[in-house]
């Protein structure tokens, strides 16, 4: 499938500087302030992989297979999303940082920049835990502002770098990075499409749109917009596959956002998970035993994954498959913490702490 057949067709909508109803709001108007934000957007993309993973690696094998196949795609989107946010910092002459200790949140914790309306955690496969995930990738309202900071919906958060984009675009060129650094389409995921190279305002507008689009929905719709990007048949938006779940109904392609899925039941069993004990830490296992290595090797493997992102996205551009192998990796490392019991019939599970 070519990559233009997959980023044609209307996005989410994209604010326009100088809108007689676009409501007043902190804006960014300095370059400085623009790659600080972008590097965020990167953070925010990456906050999202550990809770989802977390979820996902809790469901018992050959259980919940189509709950596991949603959650699966939505972790490789994110990690699209990340790449696309790393391609706009890039071509504006910023310089992604991703392996370093602040990167990787301590979970619970709240979406970067929010408005701190509600914590993430790691959380096993659950209703809590969807809604949790609904609440990250619920739609902006219709008129609600672009937000660079305190956002309470991440589209919010992607238009106020629309608007910095545009306003600062107006007073000269503002994409001196070297295209040299881009990650190209036929570099992720096998060539499949989403992955936008960004060297002009044109060209960023179109990631953001790709990922709030796939995030939120298009045009106040339930979809996607790019159909069979990871295999799948039918795509909708993170926020309506993750409500297909928690209502245990499927949507129909007429259903609406307000209306609610109104198709045939949607498959889950809440009780088919591993008890783990959620927001677990490195900490509790003694250093030294072999339920500590057994944390601390995850936890290698993960910021080792990071840290070939971070090559991947500085020039290196031929490691992203390694990075790619290397999450499939981290499933067998989380399926033996998964194993190891803790007392009061609780289990360990991987922990996403920063680790060298």
């Amino acid at each position: 499938m070519e990559t233009n057949q997959l980023i044609s067709g209307v996005r989410h909508r994209l604010i326009r500087s100088g809108e007689p109803t676009l409501t007043e709001f902190n804006k960014i108007t300095t370059i400085e302030g623009l790659r600080s934000h972008l590097q965020v957007a990167i953070e925010l993309e990456h906050s999202t992989i550990p809770p989802y993973l977390f979820a996902l690696y809790s469901i018992r094998e050959n259980t919940n297979d189509t709950s596991a196949r949603a959650i699966k795609g939505v972790v490789m989107e994110e990690m699209l999303h990340m790449i696309l946010a790393c391609n706009i910092l890039n071509a504006v002459g910023g310089t992604p940082a991703i392996s370093h200790k602040e990167f990787i949140p301590e979970y619970p914790t709240y979406l970067p920049h929010s408005n701190k309306a509600f914590e993430v955690n790691l959380q096993k496969f659950s209703k809590p835990a969807i809604e949790t995930f609904l609440k990250i990738e619920k739609p902006a309202g219709k008129d609600a502002p672009p937000q660079p900071d305190r956002y309470a919906s991440i589209g919010q958060f992607y238009e106020a770098i629309v608007d910095g984009l545009k306003r600062l675009g107006a007073k000269g060129n503002i994409f001196t990075g070297k295209r040299s650094r881009q990650i190209r389409p036929e570099q992720f995921y096998g060539g499949g499409g989403g992955l936008i190279e960004v060297y002009d305002l044109a060209t960023a507008e179109e990631a953001i749109s790709e990922i709030v689009g796939q995030g939120e929905g298009i045009d106040g719709t339930i979809e996607d917009n790019n159909h069979q990007l990871f295999g799948e048949e039918l795509e909708y938006a993170h926020y309506f596959r993750f409500n297909e779940i928690h209502e245990e109904r499927y949507y129909k392609p007429t259903d609406t956002p307000k209306g609610g899925p109104t198709g045939d039941k949607f498959p889950v069993d809440w009780n088919q998970v591993h008890n783990i004990k959620e927001n677990i830490k490195m900490k509790d296992f003694k250093k030294g035993t072999e339920e500590w290595d057994m944390m601390y090797r995850f936890n290698k493997c993960y910021c080792d994954m990071l840290r070939v992102i971070h090559q991947t996205v500085n020039g290196e551009r031929e490691k992203l498959e390694q990075a790619v192998m290397m999450m499939y990796q981290l499933k067998y490392l989380a399926q033996g913490l998964m194993n190891v019991p803790m007392g009061n019939g609780l289990y360990a599970a991987p922990s996403f702490e920063y680790v060298v």
